[in-house]
């Protein structure tokens, strides 16, 4: 049905989150009616992806540099950590403009049946952060479904020993949603109405 080279961008496009076949097809479409300026300036900037982009070595936020812009600012509150799933949702917390200190991002969650998967979020690392730079309080930021909620409490266990504050986002958050979806108000007063977490 379709030549194969276009076949082939539809199952790139459908392989990526949130992209069915239906909408796939469109994107190819789109840019087959694109001018070739544009589709070279979209290949090049889609090669240099990973050659400009890298993790943040000290919170694993996406950079352009070893330590992302939040981290190298010295104006933030450095005694106050907000752990997340993944880097869409410091830009969420970030657009509500109510918090000023740091981030650690786990990158994803722990599974519930999946005792494999706690070695791959970025836990150990968490607890070297609390202790060597001294943190007063982790805002503990994950996602309100089964799997954010089963990581916050691992994570609460896990550094409950290291003696730190432990807050959780207010619940103005619906269950099941992801962070990076909440509107700025209601994320703004997930933050301000925190509670510490038992």
């Amino acid at each position: 049905m379709y030549p194969k080279s276009f076949k082939k961008l539809i199952d790139y496009f459908a392989s990526l989150p949130s992209i069915g076949p239906k909408m796939a097809e469109r994107l190819v479409l789109y840019l087959f009616k694109q001018d070739k300026d544009f589709l070279e300036n979209f290949g090049t900037t889609l090669k240099e992806l990973k050659i400009n982009l890298r993790y943040c070595q000290r919170c694993f936020n996406i950079s352009e540099e070893n330590l992302c812009e939040i981290c190298q600012d010295s104006s933030r509150q450095l005694k106050r950590i907000c752990v997340v799933e993944d880097p869409l949702d410091v830009i969420a917390i970030e657009r509500t403009k109510k918090y000023q200190g740091i981030y650690h991002v786990l990158g994803g969650t722990i599974g519930l049946v999946r005792k494999s998967e706690q070695g791959k979020i970025k836990l150990s690392e968490l607890e070297e952060r609390i202790t060597n730079e001294k943190i007063k309080e982790v805002i503990l930021a994950t996602n309100p479904t089964t799997e954010g909620d089963a990581t916050a409490l691992y994570i609460l266990r896990t550094i409950r020993p290291l003696g730190v504050k432990v807050t959780r986002l207010a619940r103005g958050l619906s269950t099941g949603g992801d962070i990076e979806y909440a509107d700025e108000i209601t994320l703004s007063s997930a933050l301000t109405n925190r509670k510490e977490f038992t």
